[in-house]
């Protein structure tokens, strides 16, 4: 138990070097992953829909 008591010492010991992000980073961060992954879901769902086609005219 005494090692687990340690554990948690040594972690908030190490929590207060952390730089944390401010608000504005945070918001800029969070708009580029929302960006981001709307992107690749639009990428991805293009490329299906075009095989999903290109599959289509071949089995006509």
């Amino acid at each position: 138990m005494s090692s687990f008591i340690e554990y948690l010492k040594e972690t908030k010991g190490e929590l207060k070097h952390v730089r944390w992000p401010t608000k504005q980073q945070t918001v800029v961060f969070t708009i580029v992953v929302i960006l981001i992954s709307l992107g690749v879901a639009f990428f991805l769902g293009l490329f299906d829909f075009l095989f999903l086609k290109g599959l289509a005219t071949f089995i006509r």
